[in-house]
Order: C-alpha cells, then sequence, then structure tokens
C-alpha cells in the first residue's frame, strides 16, 4: 500500500485534426488551468460545445496554439467533474478550440452518456413544439373553413423595410448579449481569487509527514483494490484544509481522505509568500 501522484501532459506537436465525432452545444462554467513562469494559473471561462475529441469554449484570458492547459468542467445530469487536459488547437477572437489529450475511458463515458441525454430531451423538446404547432395550425384551419379569405398586399418596400428592422434587432440583441457575457467573465476573472493549481510531483515532494491509510475490512474481503484520487486545497501552512475525492472505490476513498487529511505539507512559496494551493493526490491500495 502506497501514496502516488502522476499528471502527465506529454502530447505530440500540434497538427491539423480531422473532425470525426458530433459536437453537441452546450453551455456551462469551465476552467481552464496554464502554466506561466512555473507559477499554475486558473482561467475562467464559458464552455460553448463539447464531443469526446474536444471542447470549444469563451476564456477570459490569452492562449496561444499548441498550448498544454488543464480543463476542469461539470455536465448537467453527470455528478462527478470532467478533469482532463487538452491542447490548444486554435485562438481567435472571444473563442478557442480545445483538443483532450488524456480522456480516461471513464471520463469519455461521461461525455456519452451526457450526449445521449442531451439528445434525448432536444428530441422530445422539438417533439412537444411540433405537436403544439400543428395544433394552432388546425385551430387557424378549422376557424377559415366557411370563412371568405381575405387579402391584404402590402407594397414591396415596406415589406423589405419590415425585414431589414427585424434583422437588425436580433443583431442588437445578440450582440448585447455577446457583450453581457464577456463582461461577466472579465468580472469573475478580475474578482475572483481561487487557489493555484499546482502539479502533484510538486506538492508530493513538499510533503513533510504523512500518515498511511488504512485498507478496510470490508474492501480487503471483497478483494477491491487500485487508486482513490483525492482533489485537495493546502493551506499556506501546509495543512490539509478541504478533500474531495475524484474517483476509486467509496470505501478507499474514505480511507485514503481520512489519512491524507493528516499530512503536513511544506508551504507553497511564490514571490516570497506562501500561498494556499490546489492539486489531487492519488492514494494506491493494493492486496498484498
Amino acid at each position: 500500500m502506497s501514496a502516488a501522484t502522476s499528471l502527465a501532459l506529454n502530447t505530440p506537436a500540434p497538427t491539423k485534426v480531422q473532425r470525426r465525432v458530433s459536437r453537441f452545444p452546450i453551455k456551462v462554467p469551465l476552467d481552464v488551468t496554464i502554466s506561466r513562469f512555473g507559477v499554475s494559473l486558473t482561467l475562467p471561462g464559458r464552455c460553448t460545445d463539447l464531443s469526446e475529441e474536444g471542447v470549444g469554449a469563451m476564456i477570459a484570458g490569452d492562449l496561444s496554439a499548441g498550448q498544454r492547459v488543464g480543463i476542469e468542467m461539470r455536465l448537467p445530469n453527470v455528478g462527478l467533474p470532467l478533469r482532463t487536459q487538452a491542447q490548444v488547437r486554435y485562438q481567435g477572437p472571444m473563442r478557442c478550440g480545445l483538443e483532450f489529450t488524456a480522456l480516461p475511458r471513464e471520463q469519455r463515458d461521461m461525455i456519452r452518456y451526457w450526449a445521449q441525454r442531451s439528445t434525448a430531451d432536444a428530441a422530445k423538446t422539438e417533439t412537444a413544439r411540433r405537436s403544439g404547432g400543428n395544433a394552432k395550425v388546425d385551430s387557424r384551419a378549422s376557424v377559415s373553413r366557411g370563412t371568405k379569405r381575405i387579402r391584404i398586399s402590402r407594397p414591396r418596400t415596406e415589406v423589405v423595410a419590415i425585414v431589414l428592422a427585424g434583422l437588425l434587432a436580433l443583431a442588437a440583441a445578440g450582440w448585447w448579449q455577446w457583450q453581457r457575457s464577456w463582461s461577466d467573465l472579465e468580472s469573475v476573472s478580475a474578482g475572483q481569487i481561487a487557489p493555484l493549481r499546482v502539479s502533484p510531483e510538486i506538492m508530493a515532494a513538499r510533503i513533510v509527514s504523512k500518515v498511511e491509510p488504512v485498507y478496510p475490512e470490508e474492501a480487503r474481503r471483497a478483494g477491491k483494490q487500485g487508486l482513490a484520487v483525492l482533489d485537495a486545497v493546502i493551506a499556506a501552512d501546509g495543512n490539509v484544509r478541504r478533500l474531495s475525492a475524484i474517483s476509486g472505490d467509496d470505501a478507499l476513498a474514505k480511507s485514503a481522505a481520512d489519512a491524507v487529511r493528516q499530512w503536513k505539507f511544506e508551504p507553497y512559496r511564490a514571490e516570497g509568500r506562501a500561498l494556499e494551493v490546489e492539486t489531487s493526490i492519488a492514494v494506491e491500495f493494493r492486496l498484498n
């Protein structure tokens, strides 16, 4: 039984990617973690579309093509967060495309499950809309039976003017919504003070003391083993302030959390100041 940490970011050079899977529209918050001058920074954003290969997003910050980043987001109807690594494939005004580089099978299954639920819900909504529309058409048809239809023609210029006015109104509404969304992102970026995201390897080297987890007897009898991965917030004084399970058997994850809460880290410092940081801790349970 041992504790180990890992975070792989070994990815090939950027290449042109042929889209092989369907993308689905989605509007949920998205956190992008980047490394600058050896310090991890988290940029808030908003996801616009998602597939098994990557994600499109609006990010409140500058990224560059080929840059490797970390991604965290929560999908509707899915309990666990989606956390993975990605590479920036393109960066444009307000939009960027991120390709997954290390997507585990269980997280790929999470995306498939969400996509199936979203497609089914969209189909139900469309069916209900069409049913309602047909009912309205039928009611209009029943009223029009036996009634002499009167045609009122408008000059063509008047019709064109009405259409143009409608298009301008839609464009103005879209521009206002775009400005409001980006202002929200900028305000979050300026006002949010979140813990720095530090790689597991760096924090593993700063462990001062740790307590080995107790192998749950029930899990041992059931032959359960493997990794319990925890998301941890380490306070500026090196104590573990918050823990949450990311993956692994529930009993193993609980035992790992009970032990990790007693760990002590050397404070993480940047520019001579101790900082609160966030990292991942993987505890391995192995039957002898």
